[in-house]
């Protein structure tokens, strides 16, 4: 009896280990972003680099002369005096000094042009026109349109300056509209029938724009019919007017348009 009942509990604490054992254990979910260690790739090798593409070597001397009128006389260094007209002096370096025209549809877009390029427009004038200066006609040279012959002029001027007076002529030619470049000037004003004249002030760029038309206008005046070239008279009257000397034109013109203001105020 006794083995029986020893036997029916081996049994009944048997039943319920077997029970367990019956049961399925799960392994756990794996996420879709979580992979295996065995699944895991190896990083890709870097990618050779492109090859940089090839730089076109510039001399230095290219790179200077960018920044010279002619490709001669540099423009970096030059000093304005007159502090009315730095801003109305452009001291662009260009190797040609023509910029065909783009400065011409706005306004005040001419004080941005390289003042020896205005020196130049001015070369191409026909004369003073249809009024007098200083009692008398200007005739020009027939050089209306023809800018390359301006430029190779006012490039003769330039070097004829240069040996003469061993500076820079660019820095010479601003002297020079600086001294000739007239302050004060009379404009006519009507009023009940009667027009009388009135001093009045000139503006910077008006101030430049005289200076260059008189120093175009005295290379004219001073090779008309003489045995004087056209590059000759402009470089003896850049020179002149530079020392502000009583026989240049552009310096006897000046004085004489501030008398006849001064005694129209």
């Amino acid at each position: 009896m006794v083995a029986e009942v020893v036997a029916e509990k081996i049994n009944a604490n048997a039943a319920p280990v077997e029970a367990k054992a019956d049961v399925k254990v799960e392994a756990p979910a794996v996420l879709a972003s979580e992979k295996p260690k065995a699944a895991v790739e190896k990083p890709a090798a870097p990618a050779a680099p492109t090859p940089a593409p090839a730089k076109v070597a510039k001399s230095p001397k290219a790179e200077e002369t960018l920044s010279f009128v002619f490709g001669k006389w540099d423009t970096r260094n030059i000093e304005i005096e007159d502090a009315s007209l730095a801003n109305y002096l452009s001291l662009d370096g260009r190797v040609v000094p023509h910029t065909f025209g783009r400065a011409t549809r706005g306004r005040f877009e001419k004080a941005k042009v390289s003042v020896v390029e205005r020196l130049v427009n001015k070369m191409m004038r026909s004369g003073q026109g249809k009024r007098k200066v200083s009692g008398k006609y200007i005739r020009g040279r027939g050089g209306c349109g023809k800018k390359i012959m301006a430029m190779h002029t006012v490039e003769k001027a330039f070097e004829l300056v240069e040996r003469e007076t061993k500076e820079n002529p660019v820095q010479v030619l601003v002297r020079a509209i600086e001294h000739s470049a007239p302050r004060e000037d009379t404009t006519r004003i009507k009023r009940g029938g009667i027009s009388y004249t009135q001093a009045v002030d000139v503006a910077p760029l008006k101030r430049v724009d005289e200076a260059l038309k008189n120093i175009a206008l005295a290379s004219f005046s001073s090779s008309f019919n003489k045995n004087v070239d056209a590059a000759g008279a402009l470089a003896k009257e850049i020179v002149l007017a530079s020392k502000e000397d009583n026989t240049s034109f552009s310096v006897k013109r000046r004085d004489e348009v501030e008398r006849i203001a001064k005694s129209s105020r």
